[in-house]
């Protein structure tokens, strides 16, 4: 009776319910997907977290000028982080998770009431001591685990939840997955997303050689890939080219190329009269009975005017059948939207594995996915400004793709202007792998290491033709860490001595780790400014400026935003009347000053005044 187990465990109700002669069915019965633990998922879905991401140039190519990003931290964290300054911002997210193999690991155990200190203790990361282990933190999820899928769906189900409301209302969520997990992915996705903006399920060839470590004997050669719409009736796929080999112009017609294509139907006489006739060749007076069976695919008149417009071609034999002209210049569209549409066109994971050596002179990753998936991917989810959101990183083929298909457009003079996102645990690699063996402690490290070599040569490749200091090879980097904020933590107990104690600590509430580039992102990120803006350093204060963000239906080509932005200004320090006067000049939209910078609460109560009486938004931390 496999249905009285669950997870490899007995489940004693259903055991119970198949034995027994009496309806001990539930009071309520629904349709839906549950598992251990999924509860606990909602309330840890609706815990903010208190981490932040600090910015490292040094790990940056081109920090000052990108729009990329690459961040380096568990994605769970990382996602609700972005929540408001990337808001129905992504046009596009492509994820390769874990696939729940058995051999898996992953985190499925988070606590965001806890500091990364604790979290790094609790996962193995640090000793007693708080010296760093060779641990990562995640997990195995093996098959014999009592909950070995409600371990991989507490994982997946906050993480898609959060990049659902990332996705613009014409965003597009690809999510490659094997037959271990997608039938609950499905289910998964259809309860996120609503089953009503299920696009597709797609089929790739993953693999040429057999797999033989299948129990039936059967060869899986394929993968899935899962495809979700924000709103279904807004995303359209492009497809795959047609094959223009088939048109040519023989009879040297002024329309252009054309290719016959079958005109008969699919209706009986008895279904429908109208389209069983004789049809005539008007020049030699053949007369073509049409299939009793199926009859023409047009009517009477309109196949009069077909043959007038000399758009049916008549076979030079009696015992042929016509067939109608379709003109290349008239498709509508050049492409077909087949769900079968990924061809081996699109690589192999060994074409993933060959593109990753070419770039290491190492194997690094086991199957990591082809440039020519991805670029595909991306050609049929996004547009040439959209931001593309990758959050299990890994080889970081995403990125690698965007580069490379905004080269190739711009060798045909088109935008090439993409924009990445990616996200990275730094996930320990093995001791004895190649890998740690030439220096790479993490993951994330291959991955960044990664990009910076794809650009190199990306670029190395470009014809003279095409400026690549046009282009964006580079990526801003950012770590997840603690807040550059103390945060406040319930005394032990509430007597006179303990609560003050806690609120002395917050007098100042910055941070002993705190740097200022950290505390500009941190509050950057908090008032929904995005990782991108540009931040300038004036007399005493920061300016933070933003071209496109904050505006709900914003346009960037459009007449009425020519020049739109926003601005954050920004006082840590020493804040005086004349530095007020200055700020205020440049009419920011909001201005947020640092309590510790008022010399006292008269001079705190002055300036705030000084904004207010200017009509401007002024907040104090």
């Amino acid at each position: 009776m496999p249905e009285a187990f669950s997870e490899g465990q007995l489940d004693i109700h259903k055991l119970t319910a198949l034995l027994s002669e009496q309806d001990i069915a539930p009071a309520q019965e629904a349709y839906g997907l549950s598992w251990a633990g999924k509860h606990q998922v909602y309330r840890e879905l609706k815990t903010p977290t208190s981490q932040t991401l600090v910015p490292e140039p040094d790990e940056s190519v081109n920090f000052d000028t990108s729009q990329n990003l690459f961040i380096e931290g568990d994605n769970l964290a990382v996602l609700k982080i972005l929540q408001k300054s990337y808001h129905s911002r992504i046009k596009m997210i492509y994820i390769d998770p874990p696939y729940n193999t058995g051999n898996d690991r992953f985190v499925y155990a988070d606590d965001f009431s806890e500091s990364i200190a604790d979290y790094k203790a609790r996962a193995g990361q640090t000793d007693a001591d708080g010296n760093l282990t060779h641990s990562d933190g995640m997990r195995g999820n093996r098959k014999e685990n009592g909950q070995y899928h409600s371990n991989w769906l507490n994982m997946m189900y906050p993480r898609l939840a959060l990049a659902k409301s990332l996705l613009r209302e014409d965003g597009v969520i690809f999510v490659s997955i094997d037959d271990n997990e997608v039938a609950n992915l499905r289910l998964l996705m259809d309860e996120i997303f609503g089953e009503e903006n299920f696009a597709t399920e797609l089929i790739w060839k993953s693999r040429q050689n057999v797999d033989s470590r299948n129990k039936s004997n059967i060869s899986n050669d394929h993968e899935y890939i899962i495809v979700y719409c924000k709103d279904v009736s807004k995303f359209k796929f492009t497809g795959k080219s047609i094959d223009l080999k088939k048109y040519s112009n023989p009879d040297n017609d002024p329309r252009g190329p054309w290719m016959s294509n079958n005109i008969l139907g699919l209706a009986n006489k008895d279904q429908r009269p109208n389209l069983h006739y004789t049809l005539i060749d008007p020049e030699t007076n053949i007369a073509y009975e049409c299939p009793a069976e199926s009859g023409w695919r047009f009517s009477k008149e309109t196949m009069a005017e077909k043959v007038a417009e000399k758009r049916i071609v008549f076979p030079k034999k009696k015992s042929g059948r016509p067939r109608e002209k379709v003109f290349l210049n008239e498709l509508s569209t050049r492409f077909t939207g087949f769900s079968s549409f990924l061809d081996t066109d699109n690589g192999f994971t060994l074409n993933g594995t060959r593109e990753v050596r070419e770039l290491f002179d190492s194997k690094y990753f086991d199957f990591p996915k082809p440039l020519a998936l991805l670029k595909n991917l991306i050609k049929q989810g996004s547009n040439d400004n959209d931001i593309i959101l990758d959050f299990f990183a890994g080889s970081a083929t995403t990125a690698h793709a965007v580069m490379a298909l905004n080269a190739e457009e711009a060798e045909n003079n088109e935008a090439g202007k993409r924009k990445f996102i990616m996200v990275q645990i730094p996930e320990a690699t093995e001791a004895d792998s190649e890998a740690y063996k030439a220096g790479f402690t993490n993951i994330a490290e291959i991955s960044k290491e990664r990009i910076r070599r794809a650009a190199a040569h990306i670029t190395s490749e470009l014809p003279e033709s095409v400026d690549s200091k046009a282009l964006d090879f580079g990526f801003k980097a950012y770590t997840l860490a603690d807040s550059n904020f103390i945060p406040w933590q319930q005394p032990a107990s509430y007597d006179a001595d303990s609560l003050m104690a806690q609120l002395e600590k917050h007098l100042d509430p910055i941070s002993d780790n705190a740097t200022t580039d950290g505390i500009i992102t941190e509050l950057m990120l908090k008032e929904g400014y995005t990782l991108t803006a540009i931040v300038s350093e004036g007399d005493g204060y920061y300016l933070v400026t933003q071209n496109d963000a904050l505006i709900d239906n914003f346009d960037a080509d459009s007449s009425d935003n020519a020049g739109t932005s926003i601005r954050l200004a920004i006082v840590l320090d020493d804040m005086t009347t004349d530095k007020a006067t200055q700020i205020i000049a440049r009419a920011p939209n909001k201005t947020l000053i640092m309590d510790r910078a008022f010399s006292d609460d008269a001079n705190k109560a002055n300036i705030v005044l000084q904004f207010e009486d200017a009509g401007l938004v002024v907040g104090c931390v």
